[in-house]
């Protein structure tokens, strides 16, 4: 990586926020974050509140200074999956190929990824990626975005360069 990204991860989890339920995903996305030049500063879990969740993603966004956020969880059409909403709540815009591109890989291995309402967007110069909550769903769509992930970045920085060179 040639540019140092500050990232945060965020688990959104009722049982792991309480305790109950081991955060295997969120140290996952750390581990390949960090394995790709990453600097994780923040890794944190919060329970499926779409208020909470929407104040989390804000703070580190605009207090925090952070490029990259991950999140892992609440994705789904489960009553209390409200991370896409809260994500929509924060954003200044999305970024469809991306969240696009994780749903068409995922559909390779399950049909369950078309009802994936994962979201990528920009708040700011912060890039926030939505991830399903299993551990094997996180590698697989983190995988896919891996290698535009640093050209994203770069071009919200304000990189000035051509894209095609």
């Amino acid at each position: 990586m040639d540019i140092e990204i500050k990232a945060g991860v965020l688990t959104v989890s009722d049982k792991g926020s309480k305790g109950r339920r081991k955060d295997e995903s969120g140290e996952i996305i750390v581990r390949i974050l960090e394995e790709q030049g990453f600097k994780v500063l923040i890794k944190e879990i919060v329970p499926d509140e779409r208020q909470q969740i929407a104040e989390k993603l804000l703070r580190w966004v605009d207090r925090d200074k952070l490029s990259l956020i991950v999140t892992t969880g609440g994705t789904g059409l489960s009553p209390t999956d409200l991370t896409p909403q809260a994500t929509a709540d924060v954003i200044d815009y999305e970024v469809p190929g991306m969240a696009e591109a994780m749903r068409t890989a995922s559909l390779k291995k399950t049909p369950h990824a078309m009802i994936s309402r994962a979201k990528v967007g920009v708040r700011g110069g912060c890039l926030i990626i939505n991830l399903p909550g299993s551990p094997g769903g996180v590698k697989d769509n983190l995988s896919v975005l891996l290698p535009a992930l640093e050209h994203a970045l770069l071009k919200l920085s304000g990189d000035p360069s051509d894209c095609a060179a």
